[in-house]
C-alpha cells in the first residue's frame, strides 16, 4: 500500500490501476502517465470564482439532462480503446466540468470527455502542465474547454471544431457577457464571477 507520495517515483509511469491505490492526502493528477502534484488548497480568491461559476452553470442546467461537478472529482480520458484502469493514463481533476452522457459516469467520477471542462489558474500551475492539459482535453474530444486568468480578470474559451482541434475565441474580461457555445442559452455577466464579495 502506498501511504505517502515520498513511496512514489516522480519521474516513473503511472496508471489509474495504480492511482487507486494511492492513499496519501496530497493531491494529484496523471497526464500521460506522469504525476502533476496540485496545490494543497487553492487560494479564497480561487476558490470565490470557482463557487461563483458553479452557481451561474448549476442555475443553468437544472432540469436539463446534464450534471456539473467541482473538483476533487475525477475524469479519466482513456485513449482511443484503452478504458481498463491498467491502460488509462490520464485522470484529471479540473475545477468544474459538465458531463450531459450520464453513461460516462460512475462511483469513481467520469470516464470519458465531459462536454465542459474549466480550468482556474492557480500560481502553481506550470506551462507544461497546462500544455499537457489543452492537449489532452483536446484529444479526448472535450466540446468546450475554459481557462480562466484570476490574476488578470479575463477567460480563454476554446471550442472543439469538427476535425477535433480547439479553436480559440477571443478572449473575455471582466466586465463582459460570456456566452457557451455549446450552451447557446447560458451567458454568463463575468462582472459576477470576478466579484470578491
Amino acid at each position: 500500500m502506498i501511504n505517502t507520495l515520498e513511496q512514489l517515483d516522480l519521474n516513473g509511469e503511472y496508471t489509474y490501476a495504480d492511482y487507486l491505490k494511492w492513499h496519501f492526502e496530497e493531491r494529484l493528477e496523471l497526464i500521460r502517465g506522469y504525476i502533476y502534484k496540485m496545490p494543497p488548497a487553492p487560494s479564497r480568491r480561487h476558490q470565490a470564482i470557482i463557487w461563483n461559476l458553479t452557481g451561474v452553470i448549476g442555475n443553468y442546467i437544472k432540469g436539463q439532462k446534464c450534471s456539473a461537478y467541482a473538483a476533487p472529482f475525477d475524469v479519466r480520458l482513456p485513449t482511443r480503446d484503452k478504458k481498463s484502469n491498467q491502460e488509462i493514463t490520464t485522470v484529471l481533476q479540473p475545477d468544474i466540468c459538465v458531463i450531459c452522457d450520464h453513461s460516462k459516469l460512475d462511483d469513481q467520477g467520469c470516464l470519458g470527455a465531459p462536454d465542459l471542462v474549466i480550468e482556474v489558474l492557480s500560481p502553481g500551475n506550470s506551462n507544461k502542465e497546462m500544455k499537457q492539459k489543452f492537449d489532452v482535453y483536446e484529444e479526448s474530444g472535450v466540446r468546450e474547454y475554459w481557462v480562466v486568468y484570476p490574476e488578470y480578470e479575463h477567460v480563454h474559451i476554446f471550442i472543439l471544431d469538427e476535425s477535433g482541434k480547439f479553436i480559440g475565441q477571443h478572449p473575455k474580461i471582466n466586465g463582459e457577457i460570456l456566452k457557451s457555445a455549446i450552451f447557446p442559452e447560458l451567458a454568463i455577466d463575468l462582472t459576477d464571477i470576478f466579484a470578491d464579495k
